[in-house]
């Protein structure tokens, strides 16, 4: 059996006709065809076609066959391809992790890094959680992070990136709504949306100050997302505390508003596996000072416009 039997007689139970498989689909003879599908039956062993008035039909077992055809040629197929690859020059890839939300701040600056540096790199992005981020970098599935200083991280390292102040994320129609700060005093009064399943370093920054303000927060539902954290603040009429960059994920129906007196911040580092030995990985390392340059600029850039507007 070769592999034009089987391309012969997959095209023949395609087009229902021999002669339409001859013509249209293999450019050959109708009875060279015809000869070589008798050739498959003698060699498998049993009918796979009967002849009707309007063209062929498939018996049971050319059915069974035709399913097993297809997968073969397909395996050839992918082998032949799989072959080929490698002859083809190897493409590196790189591989970014950031925070939700984080990516519209940072990514810029990362990817004009990464094209200056290896310019036929191939970029991939995903979006996580802290904490997943930190096991993706310690199973490798990742080059480098933006995220937080996370516990138990064996085989990680973090370079400090910036300090992120937290904001009060208030419904819009909330009476807090309307104040310019938010003051521990006021919050305490009301309910707390906790994200802490998503990020414990934030519920460590968030409990650090809330005793340092000789406050107790009331806690009245632990959000699994920080998405879901705001979609409970809009529900619920509580609120919670997130870093800055959330106000770049905000839905309609919420607003940020920034804390009065000690503002409490949370760091921003990029993570990494010290067992990763990719040669650009240590020039992004070496360049990631100008993350923090670039944002500061842009921050600063973006505080002008908001005092013009009179606005946050």
């Amino acid at each position: 059996m070769e592999l034009r039997h089987l391309r012969y007689f997959i095209a023949v139970a395609e087009e229902g006709s021999l002669l339409q498989a001859a013509e249209r689909r293999l450019h050959t003879a109708q009875p060279s065809l015809s000869r070589q599908i008798r050739d498959l039956e003698l060699e498998v062993g049993v009918k796979l076609l009967e002849r009707k008035a309007r063209g062929i039909e498939l018996t049971a077992a050319g059915r069974l066959f035709l399913d097993h055809a297809r997968l073969a040629l397909m395996q050839i197929e992918l082998g032949c391809e799989a072959a080929r690859n490698t002859q083809r020059p190897h493409k590196s890839g790189f591989r970014l992790g950031f925070l939700p939300g984080q990516e519209v701040i940072w990514l810029s600056g990362a990817l004009r890094i990464l094209c200056e540096e290896a310019p036929d790199v191939e970029v991939t992005i995903t979006t996580k959680s802290s904490p997943e981020l930190a096991n993706a970098l310690m199973q490798r599935e990742i080059d480098v992070a933006l995220l937080r200083r996370e516990m138990r991280t064996a085989g990680l390292d973090f370079k400090f990136l910036v300090k992120e102040p937290l904001v009060a994320i208030l419904p819009s129609r909330h009476r807090l709504a309307r104040h310019k700060t938010i003051r521990p005093e006021d919050i305490c009064r009301e309910d707390f949306i906790s994200t802490a399943r998503a990020a414990p370093v934030l519920k460590t920054v968030i409990e650090e100050y809330a005793a340092k303000a000789g406050i107790k927060l009331r806690q009245t539902y632990d959000a699994e997302t920080l998405s879901g954290g705001m979609s409970l603040v809009a529900s619920t009429g509580g609120f919670t505390l997130l870093p800055t960059y959330a106000q770049n994920a905000l839905i309609p129906s919420v607003v940020a508003r920034p804390l009065h007196g000690d503002v409490p911040t949370i760091d921003l580092v990029i993570g990494y596996n010290k067992a990763n030995t990719s040669p650009l990985l240590k020039k992004f390392l070496l360049r990631a000072n100008e993350l923090a340059t670039r944002e500061s600029r842009v921050e600063s850039s973006l505080g002008n416009v908001k005092d013009r507007n009179g606005r946050l």
